[in-house]
């Protein structure tokens, strides 16, 4: 691609469309500068949903059926199970910062997802083998009636375990900067791209919720009525293909350029150090501010201008050339900014890790039948949720976006924090809801007798479960995707990763805390003859505490929410 040199202030009409036609913070993968009606946007973004809608589908075929693999051919008891459940969540969750500091700092998101994919790929072709292997074994048991015969040989359980956290860790590095990338596509400059990007977010979960919800319903029945090594040897295949459709679209890509030569993390971190050192300070011998067209710190009345310490410099040449900015005053500003806000959502985090387990323990206690001969799995159940995000996406991406945006002038309709807010205040419904239904479900079992008898059908549907179900659904089109769009619009332009990790650290956080609750919970209520609020038998357990215990958490966390969102200072006035 040629761009004519333009001098003086007369610039040619037939040069005019060219330039317009450029994005100026982006190249393609030539190194040019990237085109805008042939690269990004739509087309490119297009592809890259495809890609995460394969990880999500590989993903959650792994983690949506890994209790029952483990406590099943793998023989562990239910607790050991389920905090390996919970462990290997949070650390899968947390990973994501440090496959985005690899992406931001070194190799950029672009190698990082491919090398990411191979990993993956990788990690499911082992976590497969792993299965074939026990499959093999297996049939020892049939003729040896001892434990040891059917307990599961050591290099396969280390094989299936290594396998596992080496999907964490290539999930680490592939979902932070698919997103990332994704959101890349759109130019922020342009006033069109810019509203485009804002629906990217939507039709992302959208798309993504569709991979989960055919995991669910499709790899869960192979995974336990067919194989295990097909369950888990299928999204492998999945994977190859992702990566396929991802380097297909890679002469369409646009590739964002770092207007910093400096390491993001280096010149930030510097911004605290040289904070701290000038703490006692009270006039500056030298202000080092080397770059006159920054402008004013948008933080600059927020509560965190003892980082304009960081401006003091002695007069020392040494001292000179790490010499802060505005600039970088200003990104650490962004980057500290967004911790309140990060915090205040690990309540709904701590709920949103109750879907996937104990709202299963309770369906698998009720009338699942929809047919006099067929009776769903309980944790099917979780495809509701997804299901209602499909469903709800569209509604709310076309018809209340549209809406919302006619009334307050802005492109996204609401702002990001009124968004999450909004979901979070949802959930808070979806606790009240299961702590009433599991009332109702407690006094059922006792109406017909059943308190002492666990293993009995509780006369009651499923079905009464389907509302905290699709409503924490929708609250995750609110609160999820606000989030995604928040993390990864508020940081600075060369820490997109980061900020998506940022993102995803709250439910690795989460569940740890989860877990965390349920222990000390667990240690409080149970012993001297009394049954724990998770006794084994929940009909003489308390969940509906329990639920009424996290309704109350999230109301305390909705309203330091509101505390510190109301008080946050957005990087763009645009979102305001």
């Amino acid at each position: 691609m040629t761009i004519t040199m333009i001098t003086g202030n007369n610039t040619s009409e037939a040069e005019t469309p060219l330039l317009n036609d450029v994005v100026r913070s982006s190249v393609g993968f030539n190194g040019f500068p990237a085109n805008r009606s042939k690269s990004g946007c739509w087309k490119s973004a297009s592809f890259i949903i495809g890609v995460e809608v394969a990880e999500r589908f590989a993903y959650y075929g792994i983690s949506s059926n890994l209790i029952s693999y483990l406590t099943g051919p793998l023989g562990q008891s239910t607790a050991t199970a389920a905090e390996n459940v919970n462990a290997w969540n949070g650390v899968a969750m947390l990973l994501p910062l440090l496959g985005a500091f690899i992406a931001d700092s070194f190799l950029g998101r672009y190698r990082t997802i491919i090398i990411a994919s191979l990993l993956y790929i990788l990690a499911l072709g082992f976590l497969s083998l792993s299965a074939a292997l026990h499959s093999f074994n297996s049939s020892d048991c049939k003729n040896d009636t001892s434990n040891s015969a059917c307990s599961p040989p050591l290099f396969e359980v280390m094989l299936f375990f290594f396998s596992l956290y080496l999907v964490a860790f290539a999930q680490g590095g592939h979902k932070p900067c698919v997103q990332a990338f994704g959101a890349d596509q759109f130019d922020e400059e342009d006033e069109k791209e810019c509203k485009a990007k804002s629906s990217f977010f939507n039709w992302w979960y959208f798309s993504m919720n569709g991979g989960i919800v055919v995991a669910l319903l499709v790899l869960n029945y192979i995974q336990e009525n067919l194989s295990w090594e097909l369950g888990f040897g299928i999204p492998c295949i999945v994977m190859c293909f992702a990566l396929i459709i991802f380097l297909l679209g890679t002469m369409t890509y646009r590739f964002r350029i770092n207007s910093n030569e400096k390491n993001p993390f280096v010149r930030i971190s510097w911004v605290f150090v040289k904070a701290a050192r000038n703490w006692r300070a009270t006039a500056p011998t030298v202000i080092s501010i080397d770059d006159e067209s920054m402008q004013t710190l948008p933080h600059e009345d927020s509560k965190f201008k003892f980082l304009d310490k960081a401006l003091l410099a002695p007069y020392s040449p040494e001292e000179n050339t790490n010499a802060c900015t505005l600039g970088d005053i200003n990104d650490a500003k962004a980057i500290i900014g967004l911790v309140p806000i990060w915090s205040t959502c690990l309540g709904y985090a701590i709920v949103s890790s109750q879907a996937s387990t104990l709202f299963t323990k309770q369906g698998a206690t009720m009338d699942r039948y929809i047919t006099p001969t067929f009776q769903i799995p309980a944790a099917s159940l979780q495809s509701l949720s997804s299901v209602s995000i499909v469903c709800f996406i569209p509604i709310y991406d076309r018809i209340l976006v549209p809406i919302s945006r006619a009334i307050t002038k802005k492109s996204s309709g609401i702002s990001m924090l009124q968004r999450i807010g909004f979901g979070i205040f949802l959930s808070f419904i979806s606790m009240v809801i299961a702590a009433l239904v599991e009332i109702k479900r407690l006094t059922t079992a006792t109406k017909y007798g059943l308190v002492d008898k666990p293993e009995a059908m509780i006369p009651m549907s499923v079905w009464w479960l389907a509302p905290q179900y699709l409503l924490f659904g929708i609250a995750d089109v609110f609160t999820m995707v606000g989030l995604q769009e928040f993390f990864y619009d508020q940081v600075p332009n060369e820490l997109k990763s980061i900020g998506l990790g940022l993102y995803l650290s709250i439910f690795g956080t989460g569940s740890f805390l989860s877990s965390f609750l349920i222990s000390v919970i667990e240690k409080g209520t149970s012993g001297h003859g009394r049954d724990s609020w998770f006794s084994n038998n929940l009909n003489r357990a308390h969940l509906d505490y329990f639920y009424w215990l996290l309704a109350g958490l999230t109301g305390v966390s909705m309203a330091t929410y509101v505390y510190s969102a109301k008080s946050y200072i957005y990087n763009k006035k645009g979102n305001v």
